[in-house]
């Protein structure tokens, strides 16, 4: 019993501090985007880049990892837990598809542009990042909020 909630602390530890990424990025950035000329979002984007590759790269895994097996030792399989984990790992999952599929092409594009190279439809690509973004965000907060409710009632769900 005592693995299996050091494990549920640290899935939902993990959980947030992907989420935590991506709605600070949102929140401070995303929001704003059009705002900032073509050099500014080329700045902005390597060093968000530059700074989130590596760690959400470990992250991201080992958190799914985690709450797979939170979701699996649920015993019973009660409605209670195993729903809401069940649905905030497809979310979860989802999101992870849109970085690897959508997002990461576009950032990988990204980091070789600079202000005399980049793109004439660069305004396109990053509405398209912003699109994006603001949906793996809130699929995650989805995901957090369902991971939550599990955790919360991880007594009734064994």
């Amino acid at each position: 019993m005592m693995i299996y909630k050091l494990i549920l602390f640290c899935a939902l530890f993990l959980l947030m501090l992907i989420t935590g990424v991506f709605w600070g990025t949102w929140f401070t950035l995303t929001r704003s985007i059009n705002d900032f000329s073509a050099a500014e979002f080329i700045h902005i984007g390597k060093t968000i880049i530059a700074n989130v590759a590596v760690p959400m790269s470990i992250i991201m895994p080992s958190g799914i990892i985690l709450m797979i097996v939170s979701v699996w030792q649920i015993k019973k399989k009660r409605l209670v837990g195993f729903i809401p984990g069940i649905i905030s790992l497809v979310l979860i999952i989802v999101v992870l598809l849109i970085t690897l599929i959508i997002l990461v092409p576009i950032d990988n594009d990204i980091t070789k542009w600079t202000p005399s190279t980049m793109p004439a439809s660069w305004e396109d690509i990053r509405d398209k990042w912003d699109l994006w973004h603001s949906v793996r965000t809130f699929l995650s907060l989805g995901s957090f909020a369902c991971f939550s409710y599990l955790v919360l009632r991880w007594k009734d769900a064994l």
